[in-house]
């Protein structure tokens, strides 16, 4: 049980009733104005966003959100200066393990954010980031139009003690898709775009323009109009600010679109400088893994025997490798299967992979 101020509030309950709000088959504004009506007892607000991010890689590239109160152009404003200052301040894939609020608007260390709120008429604008020690899952975003009260420091306490519940909330809704994709379900291939040295974007193929409207569309739907341009820009500050480092970018669980889904960049000049070539696709195999096991909260040796089992390994051969019983193997197997929902091998295996 939490106090704040007058207001006390269960963590658990708190988590459960936002995580019935996000979970609603209408979404989108609908699912938004729930989660406003539940926070706004605790922390006063006018206008909401919640986003999730992929806690393995780092980047804190959008792959779901709920927004309400916003107007559109306003979001795509600050989400453009927010995705631009994280790709430019600090390099991609370095930890943060902690929970942490910051207040703009008005006089605040972010003049660019204080001259985007002053120029959509709004005041101050609370961000909090939801981490812990396995990296990055969130933000929650709260506004006050122009005219109100700014956010103060009582206010920035209530809203870290938020952080335990609605990152639980992240990680399940997180898992909240299936874990293999139907039978039915759309088989996009790869796309591609071409991100020039000025984040413009220069070319999309045909392939890339569905998985946006699959994926990106719907992560960012109150910006939907200008979502992909700031996605495209976000992966191009991303790529050059790691060059060095081919990889994904992004691994997004299947909770939106049915299937896990990757964005890979990669500079096409040797010093991170010029286009930037963006790769769109279904993820499998080694990509999902370290995401995978992150999100269902498996533990170092549980990562390792879902490793042995992606490589077709026995239980006697995975016990063999890592120094145990075949006991202790099917232990950890069963720990797995409880945490991933997955009847067996087989089809965990086929999560991975297909």
């Amino acid at each position: 049980m939490t106090c704040v101020g007058l207001t006390f509030f269960d963590d658990e309950r708190l988590a459960r009733d936002v995580y019935a709000a996000v979970s609603l088959s209408a979404g989108g504004e609908d699912a938004a104005a729930g989660i406003s009506r539940l926070l706004a007892p605790i922390v006063a607000h006018d206008a909401l966003c919640l986003r999730g991010t992929d806690p393995v890689l780092g980047t804190e590239l959008c792959w779901f959100s709920f927004w309400h109160g916003y107007e559109p152009a306003l979001a795509l404003a600050l989400l453009t200066h927010r995705i631009a200052g994280a790709g430019e301040r600090r390099p991609v894939g370095t930890a943060r393990t902690d929970s942490a609020v910051a207040v703009v608007g008005g006089r605040s260390h972010d003049r660019e954010a204080d001259r985007i709120l002053a120029a959509h008429g709004a005041g101050s604008e609370l961000w909090l980031r939801l981490a812990d020690p396995r990296g990055t899952w969130g933000e929650l975003r709260l506004l006050r139009a122009s005219g109100g009260r700014r956010f103060g420091e009582d206010e920035a306490r209530r809203a870290m003690r938020l952080a335990p519940a609605l990152l639980a909330v992240l990680r399940r809704y997180g898992t909240s898709g299936p874990l293999c994709p139907a039978p039915d379900a759309p088989v996009l291939p790869a796309g591609v775009a071409v991100v020039g040295a000025d984040h413009r974007v220069k070319a999309v193929s045909p392939q890339a323009r569905a998985w946006i409207e699959h994926v990106v569309a719907r992560s960012e739907p109150a910006v939907a109009a200008g979502a992909s341009d700031a996605w495209f820009r976000a992966l191009s500050l991303a790529a050059r600010a790691r060059h060095d480092a081919p990889g994904p970018l992004i691994c997004m669980p299947p909770a939106r679109c049915g299937r896990w889904f990757t964005a890979q960049a990669e500079p096409l000049g040797e010093d991170g400088a010029g286009d930037v070539a963006i790769i769109l696709q279904g993820a499998t195999g080694d990509t999902v893994t370290p995401s995978f096991c992150a999100w269902y909260g498996l533990t170092p040796r549980e990562r390792e025997i879902v490793g042995e089992l992606r490589d077709g390994s026995p239980v006697k051969r995975i016990a063999r490798r890592l120094g145990v019983s075949p006991y202790t193997v099917n232990d950890h197997l069963k720990a797995v299967f409880r945490k991933t929902g997955a009847e067996g091998r087989d089809e965990l295996v086929a999560a991975l992979y297909r």
